[in-house]
């Protein structure tokens, strides 16, 4: 029967002494060496007695021994579960307990804590930290660097990925085999990659887009990745000049315009600059382009589906869209109150559908009757529009949307004015709690470095350009706004800051 995943993406280069990770202390490992190691942890984790179908936990630090955990999971037909290095004890113990965890795997200095939340679900706990050390690297060295891959198909769970939970308790997205194949497939052909690329890689692998985008892309095309913990501007910019792509968030592309060591000349070897995982501010387009001469191609994906939509290869990547749906995902807007299409350039809810779309939520039936349709669109909880030329534009979350005396605002519509305003780098508009009007329009500005924005000015500006219910009822200067490990801005934590700013008194 075989093992699509395994066979498609790892075994496929069974045998090549070819470079797959490039490593910070100037070593190599050839994706011969990477799937010895891959089927020695195989070998350890079957010998531990997990089963096809078991779940494994992993809170670690980016390392190879972590990617080849991945592809041993793949090999042994064992449930991935990569769980972000930021959550806390208590956070962790949501999700070995929802996800029936079989391995907890976690860096050695977390495993006091973790071995009882772990023997509480029966799971077995071991250790694997930044520098490859630990228990299951003990347990892999003596296991022979040949595995022989589990039977599964296309339709079998490949991995978990949970939701932020910004808005309740995480839910555990099921993506299978065909899901992570059917994404990495169709982007090395969007994208052109080739096994002559070297992505620069600096994202981390907890998350889909370091995990299940960039790796498994390098890996369909049979390139390499200069592998680095994180991003750290010194190491980008050093190690450019010896990669041909580079993917990130947008922080990493302010990162490397704010000094002038990031020149046309450094990026000259450079074939492709992606961003996604938080929209892309148009000064920044802008910046990058007169900067390098490139253009930075933005997607938009999320946790329950992978990449959606892609801005083209060959052909106008368009500041402010995501560019177009992807060939095989069907993408359409919808009322969000009644479900029907709506007219090309209105907003409303976007779903789609297609084999990058997740299974459902892991048991949480409800949830996944409430966001995957009968019919297999997903309901997104974006908020966009299809515009004449058939680019797509993100207007913000669903959540996000502003009611204010009846009207509906869409924050992202004011954001973009403000971040054009003179001593501006960037806004974030949200919705606040108000007497009057059940809601009101807040705008939260950062200054550009050294400036301080004219807020009278700004607001008088705002007044002539926008009709009155959008007017932001006060505008507010911040240092910076709070984002995730993924560089999104986090709206909920700012709503819940000034949740009384109009209501006290």
């Amino acid at each position: 029967m075989g093992n699509p995943l395994y066979d498609r993406l790892f075994g496929i280069h069974a045998g090549k002494n070819t470079p797959f990770l490039h490593l910070p202390d100037g070593q190599t490992l050839t994706h011969s060496d990477f799937l010895d190691m891959a089927a020695r942890i195989a070998n350890a984790l079957v010998g531990m007695q997990l089963e096809p179908g078991d779940r494994v936990a992993v809170q670690v630090e980016k390392s190879p021994e972590t990617l080849a955990l991945y592809a041993a999971c793949a090999q042994a037909g064992l449930i991935f579960l990569p769980l972000n290095t930021a959550y806390t004890t208590h956070e962790l113990t949501y999700f070995i307990e929802n996800s029936g965890a079989s391995l907890v795997v976690c860096d050695s200095t977390n495993e006091a804590e973790l071995t009882p939340i772990a023997q509480a679900q029966n799971a077995k706990i071991e250790t694997l930290n930044a520098d490859g050390s630990g228990s299951l690297t003990r347990r892999a060295l003596g296991m022979l660097p040949a595995f022989e891959p589990v039977s599964r198909t296309e339709d079998d769970l490949a991995a978990f990925l949970y939701t932020s939970g910004t808005t309740g308790r995480s839910k555990g997205a099921m993506l299978t085999q065909a899901n992570l194949l059917s994404n990495a497939e169709m982007l090395v052909r969007e994208w052109r990659f080739t096994s002559d690329d070297a992505l620069l890689h600096a994202l981390p692998i907890f998350h889909t887009h370091g995990l299940f985008v960039a790796t498994n892309v390098v890996l369909a095309s049979g390139g390499s990745m200069i592998f680095l913990p994180k991003f750290d501007l010194e190491d980008i910019l050093r190690l450019m000049p010896q990669a041909t792509s580079l993917m990130g968030v947008p922080t990493f592309y302010t990162r490397l315009l704010g000094g002038d060591r990031f020149t046309k000349e450094l990026a000259q070897h450079m074939r492709l600059f992606i961003s996604g995982s938080a929209p892309l501010l148009a000064e920044t387009h802008e910046q990058f382009e007169a900067r390098t001469g490139h253009r930075i191609l933005e997607r938009y994906g999320m946790t329950e589906t992978n990449m959606n939509t892609s801005n083209p290869y060959d052909g106008e990547r368009r500041a402010g869209t995501v560019g177009f749906p992807l060939p095989d995902v069907e993408l359409k807007v919808t009322d969000p109150e009644t479900g029907e299409t709506l007219p090309q350039g209105e907003i409303g809810m976007i779903e789609v559908r297609g084999p990058n779309v997740f299974k459902g939520y892991w048991q949480m039936p409800e949830k996944t009757a409430a966001e995957l349709r009968e019919n297999g669109f997903f309901i997104t909880g974006d908020l966009g529009r299809v515009d004449e030329d058939g680019y797509v534009h993100i207007v913000g979350r669903g959540k996000d949307l502003i009611i204010s005396g009846g009207y509906n605002i869409y924050p992202k519509e004011i954001e973009l004015l403000l971040d054009d305003q003179p001593g501006v780098l960037e806004s974030a508009v949200i919705g606040v709690p108000h007497p009057d009007f059940g809601e009101t329009v807040l705008g939260i500005l950062v200054p550009a470095n050294g400036e301080t924005p004219d807020l009278e000015q700004i607001m008088q500006t705002v007044q002539s350009d926008l009709a009155r219910f959008k007017h932001p009822r006060k505008l507010i200067l911040l240092d910076e706004l709070p984002r995730n490990t993924m560089g999104k801005v986090q709206k909920n934590l700012l709503r819940d800051t000034y949740k009384d700013l109009f209501t006290d008194g």
